[in-house]
């Protein structure tokens, strides 16, 4: 008896002090804080390309990433509570966590028959050492032995087992003057179980717009309501977003053909080379429609049945532009950079050709992808300046609903619903 109070009572001091710690180095957003990690996923289950959401309670879900480096690395990870808008809550660990404060990475495989060797880790939670036992948002943390070395963070969603009732629906802007550019996400919300007495306070609303969350709308509240129902529809421009473009796409499945828009492909000075046709810049083209992953991207190697087997290739991309970009720089944009806007993704002017450019290393698979404009001096994420907008474009949209109830030191997440036009 006295052996088990005195491991509940370390127990429990290890949940204090690991809630005292200092997250100030790292950021509650996708991130990867080294060299070297790549192709990050997250998902529940199969779902390649979903959202990484689980019931609380329910199916687990897998996080999987490459190290390039290699490097003789102790990985751990644990799990950040979050507030409806990705703050870090009030809530002490030992709240929030069933299981111990931290678990360790400890499956890994190494690449098959690749030019670019490297180490994929895996992880599954909940499992029998952690799993939260509370809804909303989390940040997953992945570090190199302690905290103090970040390798990356990811977010991830928890929902109730009883969940509010959405319904809705996207569309053209109601301003006129955004009609032809603009796409509106109007929902309601049915209550259900909930009593919701005071839902300006507690009622809260987000709305992504396909793997973005730079430009997600947080903290909405609702416009009307009747009993048991919330009705979220605007006609101010406050869930509204910019249509944009469909994403462009291309295939490096394999290395022994041209795939889908590659028009070339080949080994020199030890690595691997494939070419994507060239693209034209088209801010005021007509809406062009397009199967499309919604940015998203697929691992995989056609040519050889092993699950570690896909190469990593440098990807050369070409853009060609009637107006030239003075004010800002332009990248390429997607999960294939990880929804990031990275250094490598950026394109340089060739003046020899009279087109912009960049090549970056990727894994074998089956991408989308876009052009973004940044301007100088800014982070926003422009996909309209060469991309164009339009009203028609079918993008994926998940509104998630949090509600804090009564009492309670959290935001649970009471919904999830996903929308196109």
């Amino acid at each position: 008896m006295k052996r088990s109070f005195l491991v509940f009572s370390l127990l429990c001091l290890a949940c204090a002090l690991f809630a005292q710690y200092d997250y100030s180095h790292i950021e509650f957003k996708d991130k990867v804080y080294v060299d070297g990690i790549e192709s990050v996923t997250f998902r529940s289950g199969n779902y390649l390309l979903s959202d990484p959401v689980m019931t609380l309670g329910g199916e687990p879900l897998t996080i999987t990433f490459d190290d390039l480096e290699e490097e003789s690395r102790y990985l751990k990870f644990t799990i950040i509570h979050c507030t409806h808008d990705w703050q870090l809550s009030d809530m002490n660990p030992i709240e929030y966590i069933d299981g111990f404060t931290e678990d360790i990475i400890d499956k890994y495989n190494y690449s098959f028959n690749t030019i670019v060797h490297y180490m994929q880790y895996e992880a599954t939670f909940p499992n029998e050492n952690i799993a939260p036992s509370k809804s909303g948002n989390y940040i997953l943390f992945v570090y190199d032995d302690t905290p103090e070395n970040p390798i990356l963070t990811r977010r991830f969603m928890v929902i109730e087992n009883d969940q509010v009732g959405i319904t809705g629906d996207v569309h053209a802007s109601s301003e006129v003057a955004d009609r032809f550019t603009k796409q509106e996400v109007d929902f309601s919300v049915n209550s259900g179980h909930y009593i919701i007495r005071n839902p300006v306070m507690t009622l809260h609303a987000t709305i992504k717009q396909n793997g973005r969350w730079d430009n997600a709308i947080y903290g909405l509240t609702y416009r009307s309501s009747s009993p048991g129902e919330f009705n979220f529809d605007y006609d101010d421009g406050r869930n509204t977003f910019q249509g944009g473009a469909e994403f462009r796409t291309f295939d490096i499945r394999t290395l022994r053909s041209n795939g889908d828009r590659i028009i070339g492909i080949n080994f020199d000075h030890r690595r691997n080379n494939a070419y994507v046709l060239q693209d034209d810049a088209r801010p005021f083209g007509a809406y062009e429609s397009r199967s499309t992953m919604n940015g998203g991207c697929i691992y995989r190697n056609i040519d050889i049945p092993n699950p570690y087997s896909e190469d990593y290739v440098y990807t050369h991309f070409t853009l060609k532009s009637t107006f030239p970009f003075t004010d800002g720089d332009v990248y390429v944009f997607g999960q294939l950079t990880d929804w990031q806007i990275k250094p490598e993704a950026k394109l340089v002017y060739n003046e020899q050709y009279k087109f912009w450019e960049t090549d970056f290393l990727i894994k074998q698979g089956v991408y989308n992808y876009q052009y973004v404009y940044v301007p100088y001096g800014t982070n926003t994420i422009d996909a309209t300046y060469i991309e164009g907008t339009h009203y028609e474009t079918n993008n994926m949209y998940t509104v998630f609903i949090y509600f804090r109830e009564e009492g309670s030191s959290y935001d649970k997440l009471i919904g999830i619903k996903h929308f196109k036009p």
